[in-house]
């Protein structure tokens, strides 16, 4: 990924002496702590102190590893170092960490950017940051009725609206194949909203197409090689009847494209979500029809700016409008007709500077 690496605040160097500058302006303390209030929601680190970690589930799925590289390009731009956690689907191993990192050294300059592994995962991730004082954005994965605004540190939430998402490519390859025909569905971790909320956009694209049969869904837990073996399965039981594959994550797509290939089946519609660059490619040589961009990239280097932005005190947490404390970002349909425009995709630095940051909320997250 060529991610340019000028910014709008400048260089590294430049970006802390106007940091410094502006502490200094405030007399280094905020309009709340003059008050007696606290400053629980804004923070007063020198850059130099700033931890910076992304967590993520593996480094294999090519979107999780786009998500650290973006976290390592915002890193760099501001001087620092991007400490990276894996935790290979093991909740209890993504706890650990947390737990490690929290206790590692002044929590108050630690910025965590963590995709949960499932819903259940975010409480405790949530209390720990905040026990600790550290500032945390979570993305994808949260229960409904928790909310970051009650909590002073946890800067954000963000995810992508995973209904209109799956929706979206559903159409798209019903359309592929026809209008007519039989599909397989491979859904990914089932206690994840992802994977809940996708599967109902399909099941939603389905009630407009009649003509459309949903033959089987089973779970592939957004991973590769376990979707290659339940479509080699179900290509097995469903034999030509099978028209078009519909994955809850480009992952899943891929592995259902080599299914297909080493049955030597032709002619199957496949469709997945993340615009990861293997599926860019496969949907221009037509092996894939169309996938929807959440821009990896942007979410790895977009939570640790909020951090970022939060420990420096040049963004206040209590300030945030309450609608982006928990939001949809913004997501593109891609098919052949547009793959183009996302095959070389750049991060813009200017996103990521501190008045900025909320550029792609398109909503906020309506609770259940």
């Amino acid at each position: 990924m060529a991610a340019r690496m000028n910014r709008t605040r400048g260089t590294a160097l430049i970006g802390s002496v106007v940091v410094a500058l502006a502490l200094s302006a405030c007399g280094g303390e905020s309009s709340a702590e003059a008050e007696g209030e606290g400053s629980g929601s804004t923070g007063n680190c020198a850059p130099e102190d700033i931890t910076l970690v992304g967590q993520v589930r593996n480094q294999t799925n090519p979107y999780e590893a786009a998500w650290l590289a973006g976290g390592d390009a915002f890193a760099e731009s501001v001087g620092l170092e991007q400490q990276k956690l894996t935790y290979d689907g093991d909740s209890q191993q993504q706890q650990e960490q947390i737990r490690q990192v929290l206790a590692s050294g002044d929590a108050s300059c630690t910025v965590i950017n963590a995709l949960p592994n499932g819903d259940s995962d975010t409480t405790p991730i949530v209390n720990a940051a905040d026990s600790a004082d550290a500032w945390l954005v979570t993305q994808w994965n949260k229960p409904a009725d928790l909310d970051p605004t009650e909590y002073e540190r946890w800067i954000a939430h963000l995810t992508y609206d995973g209904v209109e998402s799956g929706y979206q490519i559903a159409k798209a390859l019903f359309e592929e194949m026809g209008g007519s025909g039989g599909v397989i569905a491979l859904q990914g971790i089932l206690d994840t909203a992802a994977a809940q909320d996708r599967f109902l956009g399909l099941q939603k694209a389905l009630e407009e197409y009649p003509d459309i049969e949903l033959l089987d869904d089973q779970t592939a837990d957004f991973d590769r090689a376990t979707a290659l073996e339940v479509t080699r399965t179900l290509l097995t039981q469903h034999g030509d009847k099978v028209g078009g594959v519909w994955a809850a994550n480009d992952d899943m797509a891929l592995g259902a494209v080599q299914a297909l290939e080493a049955a030597g089946v032709d002619g199957v519609a496949v469709a997945g979500i993340d615009a990861v660059p293997e599926a860019l490619e496969a949907i221009a040589d037509g092996s894939m029809t169309a996938t929807v961009s959440s821009d990896g990239p942007w979410q790895g280097a977009v939570g640790l700016a909020m951090g970022y932005c939060a420990a420096t005190g040049e963004l206040d947490v209590a300030s945030i409008d309450a609608d982006d404390r928990a939001f949809f970002a913004e997501q593109f349909l891609i098919t052949e007709d547009n793959v183009q425009e996302f095959s070389d995709p750049q991060l813009d630095m200017s996103e990521f500077d501190c008045d900025s940051l909320f550029s792609r909320a398109t909503g906020p997250i309506a609770a259940s």
